[in-house]
């Protein structure tokens, strides 16, 4: 494996998959927290960062046995979409809309080419995994996630 030039500042997860022992949370107050920060509007990701900056919880899963994507979904929370894609499509239709007043940007019109194949690749991973229908498909104007 060839050596990393650039910098070496970055988070690393815990190598055990048990719980901290200084982590002195229990499952159904992890739970909870959960879904406390859910029904705030914040999405897993900035769910599991909350419950690590604000909370000292380092993981969900060590301490529940399942991942935060896991127990929104349990407690029917859980987007239909996964948060990922979710985010690509915003993305997509904000570009959109910004097209429509600059048709001549020509960078932003490749900036959207690009997030688009993303969401094709994305939307091809997702049905062969299952967690997308076999006949979802993306249409670039239709979408009005904002």
């Amino acid at each position: 494996m060839p050596k990393k030039e650039k910098g070496m500042s970055h988070q690393t997860r815990p190598v055990t998959k048990r719980p901290p022992a200084w982590c002195r949370y229990t499952s159904e107050e992890v739970e909870a927290l959960v879904m406390k920060l859910a029904k705030e509007g914040h999405p897993p990701s900035k769910i599991g960062t909350i419950l690590r900056d604000q909370y000292g919880i380092p993981l969900a899963k060590p301490i529940t046995g399942k991942s935060v994507t896991q127990i929104l979904k349990e407690r029917n929370v859980a987007s239909s979409l996964p948060e990922d894609l979710e985010n690509l499509l915003r993305k997509a239709t904000r570009l959109h809309v910004h097209f429509d007043k600059n048709k001549a940007d020509l960078h932003n019109k490749r900036a959207l080419q690009i997030i688009e194949a993303k969401i094709y690749k994305l939307s091809r991973y997702y049905k062969r995994k299952g967690v997308l229908p076999p006949d979802w498909k993306y249409e670039p104007k239709a979408i009005a996630l904002f």
